[in-house]
């Protein structure tokens, strides 16, 4: 008996998803474990299996297409098995292309032309060109004179198609030396993801920002001598992440969520790590990071770093965050302010290490500074408790051998 295979839910904030490979076409047969489709979700692209044996009598989401989650994905079932009543009782819901209105018109017929067809303008008998107000719009935005375009619409009224479809063949002597023109993409699912939560999280969590200044000397000091011995090289963000840890087991009040009713301060410490890929954003979790050494923490953060790069991370590698860190210092920014990433009260922006002047003992001397931003929910985070954790991370970086103390 043929049974419908839905749409699945790949990760804890999907809502729909996109199809963006299919691996059979209608009437192959299909074994239990054999590779369906490659979903788009809104955090990577993950391959799905069937859990089934069957033929794919039906594909009810078409590549490059959206749909709710389970919402009818294919059918799978015996060869040549009537499927229309099963289809009849569960509509497939794939979202299909926004189409243009047509608007009932009481305009007459078009005048009678001795012209030749290739004549392209069309107009009611007061004189008025037939077309959509969408179809006006565009061929205004895009400089088409819509009297020169051939109408496809009832009675030849010129609608959105006819304008995308139109090649001018007039020549055109301007002084103009550029072309205004652009492209548009459909919203990836991670893209819209984004854009939700950090909404959610600008507009619902009161954000207010502390800044500091760290001299970095020390820590570049530690960080050669490191990688003079260690198997796996540590980055400067990984000295951060490894200070923070030790920063909020000082500091236990950033280490917090609110959840509405009650504040839930956490115990143990998993340090998000925001990373950009193509489509936005992703922030795999290290967890346990205050128990974890530079070099496990490294080859950690590399291991997520080539699987976010390839599309392969999990749900289980950026689940569990109680505090995040976003560094831009290797895109050469200085100084930023980071929207905070739920269900975290706190996110620690990294800027560049610089040389500049300082003062030390009562004397300028040239010193490499970084600077740090840290975002906290007021709900949860007093201005006094998040600049102790910030002086307790500053002591750290500072002095990074006292990390190990």
């Amino acid at each position: 008996m043929a049974e419908i295979v839905k749409m699945p839910k790949l990760s804890d904030t999907m809502t729909e998803g996109v199809v963006s490979k299919w691996h059979k076409k209608v009437g192959d047969p299909v074994k239990t474990g054999d590779l369906l489709a490659d979903i788009d979700t809104d955090k990577a692209t993950m391959e799905f299996e069937s859990f089934q044996d069957g033929v794919l009598l039906h594909i009810g989401v078409q590549e490059g297409k959206a749909a709710p989650v389970d919402s009818i994905l294919a059918i799978l079932g015996k060869a040549g098995e009537d499927i229309s009543a099963l289809l009849a009782a569960t509509p497939t819901t794939q979202k299909a292309e926004p189409k243009e209105e047509s608007k009932p018109t009481t305009e007459a017929a078009p005048l009678a032309s001795s012209a030749p067809t290739t004549v392209t303008a069309t107009a009611s008998n007061d004189g008025r060109l037939k077309a959509s107000p969408l179809a006006k719009k565009i061929a205004e935005d895009k400089g088409i004179d819509i009297s020169k375009v051939k109408g496809s619409g009832d009675d030849g009224r010129i609608v959105k198609k006819d304008i995308e479809n139109f090649k001018s063949t007039t020549s055109v002597t301007t002084a103009n030396i550029g072309v205004e023109s652009y492209t548009e993409e459909p919203i990836s699912q991670m893209r819209k993801t984004i854009a939700r939560r950090l909404a959610e999280s600008k507009f619902t969590a009161p954000h207010f920002y502390l800044g500091i200044e760290v001299v970095m000397d020390k820590a570049m000091e530690a960080r050669e001598a490191i990688n003079k011995i260690a198997d796996v090289k540590v980055s400067f963000n990984d000295i951060v992440i490894k200070a923070a840890a030790a920063a909020l087991r000082k500091n236990p009040k950033i280490n917090s969520s609110w959840l509405g009713e009650k504040i839930r301060y956490n115990q143990h410490i998993n340090i998000g790590v925001a990373m950009a890929v193509e489509d936005g954003l992703l922030v795999p979790v290290v967890r346990f990071a205050d128990n974890k050494s530079l070099s496990q923490i490294s080859a950690e953060v590399k291991v997520y770093g080539q699987k976010a790069k390839d599309k392969k991370l999990q749900p289980s590698d950026w689940e569990g965050n109680t505090f995040t860190i976003s560094n831009l210092g290797m895109f050469g920014i200085d100084e930023f302010t980071a929207i905070i990433n739920p269900p975290d009260a706190c996110i620690l922006a990294v800027g560049g290490i610089k040389q500049t002047a300082i003062v030390k003992d009562g004397k300028i001397e040239i010193g490499n500074v970084m600077k740090l931003t840290l975002s906290c929910d007021h709900r949860v985070v007093d201005g006094a408790t998040g600049a102790a954790f910030l002086q307790t991370l500053k002591a750290y970086l500072e002095n990074p051998v006292t990390i190990l103390a």
